[in-house]
């Protein structure tokens, strides 16, 4: 394997050092083929929020394998996951299973792409939409660990077709919009950028951008595979009040299997095939056992109370870091929204744009990392990956991290 690793960021390129070879999962734990067990603040990059080998969802994938692992055609429960999912966005009428986000990012561009007839898409520096070509471009998550601004093998003419706008800038967006507004079939957007660091956005900032592309005939399109019932059933939807065209969505959805999905109102989904000429299709799209997995984890996550336990502990967690930052004198802080947190390695409060990111700060990541995994605490190879907090972590495992990251932050500044 390239690397030795079937995904960049797990080379441990950024940080150093070999990456354990992990052997099992259990709970808020991750263990290695040497039986070294880790808290673990990855969580798979956001997906098992119900934590490791959930006994409902192992439950369901095993009935769901027992019954066939793939059919080909359509599947009880991959219309039961499509209700469940459409009932936590109510705004939506139709969903479009696939088997990654990047397969429904690329899906919704092309439905936007078809739908209004236009060819420019506008995304912004630092955030990332998954390996398609033409987003590619002033992208986040490995190619922002990795230090490159793009993709080689990407064609410039796709490219060209790509406007990157900075995040929190409404001038630049209006300045954009007045000169190309009538070539731009869509805008694009995390609504909580996690993947150059948590770069929080301003809701006024996203309303502008509503207003902008409703006014300009373009469609908004909501990247919400990590943010999508995460911070809220309905994702950044429910929790700004912003409706978008579209909305993708993956991690979650799947319950830990391969799974994405994009949905939008009647009008726009009525392009795609077979009803439309918007072709997308996917042999393993609406996969059985993929489809128990995302049900298994809603229905878990529809339980009383859920969100609020992962406040809880995601505050918890936030809180012991912050201590251990000032007690270790470390200017940094910690951005949090519900249960995804970001270590900040630099004065003042967190930054809102990739732009205003230090990315010196990697330096002292890379060390605080190394250390952490010696103290049994797995975090994300990356300064500028995000943690996850699941409901499978206890007070426990909150202490045991905190403590391990205590004592990475000391080992750390014993090496300047």
């Amino acid at each position: 394997m390239p690397g030795g690793v079937s995904s960049p960021v797990r080379a441990f390129l950024a940080v150093g050092g070999e990456p354990p070879i992990i052997a099992r999962a259990q709970g808020a734990e991750i263990f290695d083929t040497h039986g070294r067990g880790y808290v673990d603040l990855v969580g798979s990059w956001g997906p098992l929020i119900l934590g490791h080998a959930h006994p409902a969802v192992i439950e369901a994938v095993v009935k769901a394998a027992r019954d066939g692992l793939s059919f080909g055609a359509t599947c009880e429960r991959e219309v039961l996951l499509a209700e469940a999912v459409l009932s936590r966005f109510p705004w939506a009428d139709k969903v479009r299973f696939v088997s990654t986000g990047t397969e429904a990012v690329m899906s919704a561009v092309r439905l936007a792409r078809g739908a209004t007839g236009r060819a420019r898409i506008v995304k912004f520096d630092g955030c990332y939409h998954g390996h398609v070509d033409g987003l590619l471009v002033s992208g986040g998550s490995g190619l922002a660990t990795l230090g490159t601004p793009a993709s080689a093998g990407v064609p410039r003419e796709y490219a060209e077709l790509t406007e990157v706008l900075p995040l929190d800038d409404e001038p630049a967006a209006e300045q954009l919009f007045a000169h190309k507004g009538k070539e731009i079939a869509a805008v694009i957007i995390e609504p909580l950028p996690a993947n150059s660091g948590l770069l929080v956005q301003r809701t006024s900032f996203l309303k502008k951008l509503r207003e902008l592309t409703r006014a300009h005939g373009a469609l908004l399109i909501f990247d919400e595979v990590i943010s999508g019932l995460r911070v809220a059933p309905g994702g950044m939807c429910e929790r700004t009040g912003i409706t978008p065209d579209i909305v993708t969505l993956g991690k979650i959805v799947g319950g830990g299997m391969p799974v994405g999905a994009y949905l939008a109102k009647d009008e726009l989904m009525s392009h795609v095939a077979p009803l439309g000429p918007v072709y997308q299709a996917g042999t393993l799209s609406g996969n059985p056992v993929a489809m128990a997995a995302g049900l298994a984890t809603l229905s878990e996550l529809s339980k009383p109370g859920v969100y609020e336990r992962l406040e809880a502990s995601a505050a918890m967690l936030s809180r012991g870091f912050e201590r251990a930052l000032e007690r270790y004198d470390v200017q940094a802080s910690i951005a949090r929204v519900g249960s995804i947190l970001w270590l900040s390695l630099q004065p003042g409060a967190p930054p809102r744009s990739w732009g205003a990111v230090d990315q010196k700060g990697a330096k002292l990541y890379a060390k605080i990392h190394r250390h952490a995994l010696a103290s049994g605490l797995w975090m994300a190879p990356s300064a500028f990956e995000v943690a996850f907090v699941s409901l499978a972590h206890a007070d426990a495992h909150i202490q045991a991290a905190t403590l391990a990251f205590e004592r990475a932050l000391a080992l750390a500044r014993d090496e300047h």
